[in-house]
């Protein structure tokens, strides 16, 4: 008989996306190319392709709520939790009840909270005010990690540094990532209380379906195996940008990311 591992588990909230390009398929391919077991919620069932998204159906609370019980009453080890799309503001209030829960038992337990607020091309992804729906996750998320668009509408200015200060109010750690803005080279920073990174990526050709979710489960697994944050945000981006080199079509559209395998 094969003796047992422990392997670090990751705790997914997010919706399902029929194309796999985006969502939980994402979220699972990720954790798992790390070395990491993903965990997934699914929170809400989308109509959509690689493209657009055409409907969102947020999953019952109840539902949600039940199927994360059972894990923690079964004394499921969760590491890290990854935080997508919540689908309703009532689905964000019973995440946030989770995490404040799990954190009896792992008071240091990362959380990283990816706001999609909208598709790529603009979709609305949650049913209400997204915005609104995310403010009871935003003072427990560790990491925060919004593109240019999601930070503006989050802080309602277009200013980095207010942006900056606006969120560090509410986490300690924040990502804004910079494939949203102009020019060949994509820049992603980091930035605490205590310290500021920046990372520069040659912007590559097409457009990606998932690759905010590719980082931020990518981030999430790496803290779950206990990495450093700046170690664990670092080696996402390697991960993801290799992901985005060996995209991939299966429609007219957005490429999927190949997320079968750690970069070398």
């Amino acid at each position: 008989m094969t003796q047992s591992r422990n392997v670090p588990c990751v705790l997914v909230f997010a919706g399902l996306d029929p194309s796999g390009g985006a969502g939980i398929q994402a979220d699972i391919q990720a954790i798992t190319a790390a070395g990491a077991h993903p965990l997934p919620i699914v929170t809400a069932l989308t109509v959509q392709d690689n493209q657009h998204v055409h409907a969102v159906h947020p999953v019952d609370p109840a539902i949600v709520r039940e199927q994360v019980r059972v894990l923690i009453e079964h004394g499921t080890r969760i590491g890290a939790v990854k935080i997508g799309i919540v689908g309703s503001s009532a689905n964000a209030q019973v995440i946030a009840d989770v995490i404040v829960q799990l954190r009896e038992t792992y008071p240091a337990l990362p959380v990283v909270l990816d706001p999609v607020l909208a598709s790529g091309h603009g979709d609305l992804l949650t049913q209400g005010d997204a915005v609104q729906a995310l403010l009871p996750l935003r003072a427990l998320a560790t990491l925060l990690t919004p593109n240019l668009p999601e930070a503006s509408k989050l802080c309602n200015t277009h200013d980095l540094d207010e942006q900056a200060q606006i969120l560090l109010q509410d986490v300690p750690h924040l990502l804004i990532k910079g494939g949203h803005g102009e020019g060949d080279q994509i820049v992603n920073r980091w930035i605490s209380k205590e310290t500021q990174r920046r990372w520069q990526w040659p912007r590559l050709p097409g457009e990606y379906h998932g690759s905010g979710c590719t980082l931020a489960s990518a981030i999430a697994a790496r803290l779950a195996m206990k990495s450093a944050i700046e170690d664990a945000i670092e080696g996402a981006q390697h991960y993801t940008q290799h992901c985005l080199e060996h995209a991939f079509a299966i429609a007219q559209g957005q490429w999927i990311p190949d997320r079968s395998k750690e970069s070398s």
